[in-house]
């Protein structure tokens, strides 16, 4: 074996090695998007949704980055935030649609959601019995994250930071939203 082909075998040899990384490659996966403390408490048990109470009520959202390797990063301060009016979902209460944000809903770059004015409701009582509410959302904001061009899964946001519609169920006209 000559030098120049003894010499081309081993840069291929250290240039297959070093595109391997011995088996610890570590790109990101995917971005799961939720809520920590919300109001201080927990936010609801139901995954993918939380509720925005009260105007100037606040939700932090959280971005935790899952790599090939199996590692997670909180990338909560680094991801890139977009929030839009649920295409489905996408009136109050009373049937109007629901203001793009920032107006009602607003995000930060830091992940803080805040319900500003005008102030909605997007939480119906449907229930006919007004000791036994059932409320259910007509409408949300819905957020992602978005960092090294991967995108979590979105964060549906209902609101209820003004009174809600006056039925059967729901005599007072309060908003509402089930608590777990």
């Amino acid at each position: 074996m000559n030098r120049i082909t003894l010499f081309a075998a081993l840069a291929c040899a250290l240039l297959l090695f070093s595109m391997l990384g011995c088996g610890a490659t570590n790109h990101l996966r995917s971005i799961t998007l939720g809520a920590s403390l919300v109001n201080g408490v927990a936010p609801s048990s139901q995954p993918g949704f939380v509720s925005l109470q009260g105007i100037g009520g606040t939700i932090q959202l959280q971005a935790i980055g899952t790599y090939s390797n199996g590692q997670t990063k909180d990338l909560t301060g680094e991801v890139a935030y977009t929030m839009i009016v649920d295409p489905i979902y996408n009136v109050d209460a009373f049937g109007n649609p629901l203001p793009a944000p920032p107006q009602t809903a607003e995000i930060s770059a830091t992940g803080l959601v805040t319900a500003v004015d005008p102030a909605t409701c997007t939480w119906i009582d449907t229930s006919s019995d007004p000791t036994k509410p059932s409320w259910f959302y007509v409408g949300a904001y819905m957020v992602t994250a978005t960092f090294q061009g991967i995108t979590s899964q979105p964060l549906y946001v209902p609101v209820a930071s003004s009174g809600g519609v006056v039925t059967i169920g729901n005599p007072n006209g309060v908003c509402d939203a089930p608590t777990s």
